[in-house]
């Protein structure tokens, strides 16, 4: 197959997940908000895509850490990409299904590392980065922003103890109106960049832009115009999740957890680290829960949504090592890649439409089992 033709594919390909990215992730931002009632669904996933454009322009730090850092591109081609991103759609698709907040960033990195090993071997990965700049922040991050909600919770409980309840509701709601355009801007920084990096990456595989380089301005453009097109179709499964399942949030809950999810996504932007802004805003949430008091907090389904994470990254990179072994026979195998995963996203589609989730019913949904909540 011509390489102009491969190269296209793969572009339209890391555009796809970049827009399941942004229905995948656009609880992060909005779902506290949208419980709370801060925000009208429809109006939250609007801001939350405009701020997910606006955020790509503002740095490309994470992009150049991904297009130049985790993985020798001279022992990779663009089909290895190709396949890799498929690993990281299919499992994007998968835990939307299920309604798990679960990392699109885990799932790119699993997808990409998998088709990579199978096609470079050992050498072609990067493990000291991989270490340093996914690794550790995915273990440390959730657990950093957790604490920080929690206290900041606490705090925030104890300052506005004596106010009028009222007052105090309405004046955190104004304040959620704030924090949770930006976290949406947040994740324009990082998430849209991963995308922005993966292009990058199959330019530079390609021979059509030099080791090192920056991501183009139509890279940048395409990438921010894909997460924010994403962002603004709602991902309603996973708000629902977020927003009434993991805790009862209250407004000051709701305030506390998107600060504390801004400060530490913009934080990791600053140092190019790919950080998975769903582990934050989750944690963010868990520690915010707990910061009213630990029963609050709904532990089982915590426990799913951990047990997701856990799995991020192998069950990619399964998918897309599986991939780049089939693509990697010839213009046959990147065909059945291709209508194999098409065929498995629209099944997926095919079987949410038996439950659909949506603007006008993602607040309604009951309480989780006495067993999921702790005594």
């Amino acid at each position: 197959m011509d390489a102009v033709v491969i190269v296209v594919v793969v572009v339209a390909t890391a555009l796809v997940f970049d827009y399941t990215n942004g229905f995948h992730d656009t609880a992060n931002a909005m779902a506290t908000s949208i419980a709370t009632g801060a925000l009208r669904p429809k109006l939250a996933v609007t801001i939350a895509g405009a701020l997910n454009l606006a955020g790509a322009f503002l740095s490309v730090e994470v992009a150049k850490t991904i297009s130049g850092g985790l993985v020798d591109e001279t022992l990779i081609n663009p089909v290895v990409i190709f396949a890799g991103l498929v690993g990281a759609i299919l499992w994007n698709l998968v835990t939307w299904f299920f309604g798990l907040p679960s990392s699109s960033s885990h799932a790119l990195f699993g997808g990409l590392i998998g088709a990579t090993w199978v096609a470079g071997g050992n050498d072609a990965i990067r493990f000291g980065a991989l270490l340093n700049k996914v690794i550790l922040p995915a273990a440390l991050s959730p657990v950093v922003a957790a604490l920080i909600a929690m206290t900041v919770t606490y705090l925030a409980f104890r300052v506005a103890a004596r106010a009028d309840r009222g007052v105090v509701s309405r004046g955190f709601k104004v304040g959620q109106t704030v924090s949770a355009s930006m976290v949406a801007l947040a994740h324009g920084t990082n998430d849209a960049q991963k995308t922005m990096g993966v292009i990058t990456l199959t330019l530079i595989t390609a021979g059509m832009l030099a080791p090192g380089s920056a991501p183009p301005f139509w890279v940048v453009l395409s990438a921010g115009l894909a997460i924010a097109i994403g962002t603004y179709m709602g991902g309603w499964r996973i708000i629902r999740t977020l927003g009434t399942r993991v805790s009862d949030i209250h407004p000051v809950q709701g305030f506390t957890a998107e600060t504390t999810s801004t400060a530490v996504i913009l934080t990791s932007t600053h140092l190019g680290l790919p950080l998975s802004t769903t582990q934050v805003c989750t944690g963010s949430i868990f520690g915010a829960g707990a910061g009213r008091r630990l029963a609050s907090v709904h532990w089982g389904v915590a426990g799913r949504i951990v047990l997701a994470w856990s799995f991020t990254l192998p069950a990619a990179a399964v998918v897309g090592a599986a991939a780049s072994w089939l693509a990697a026979t010839g213009t046959v195998g990147l065909i059945v890649v291709a209508l194999g995963g098409s065929a498995v996203a629209s099944g997926i589609y095919a079987a949410s439409r038996q439950s659909a989730v949506s603007a006008s019913n993602v607040n309604d949904v009951p309480r989780p089992p006495a067993a999921d909540i702790a005594a």
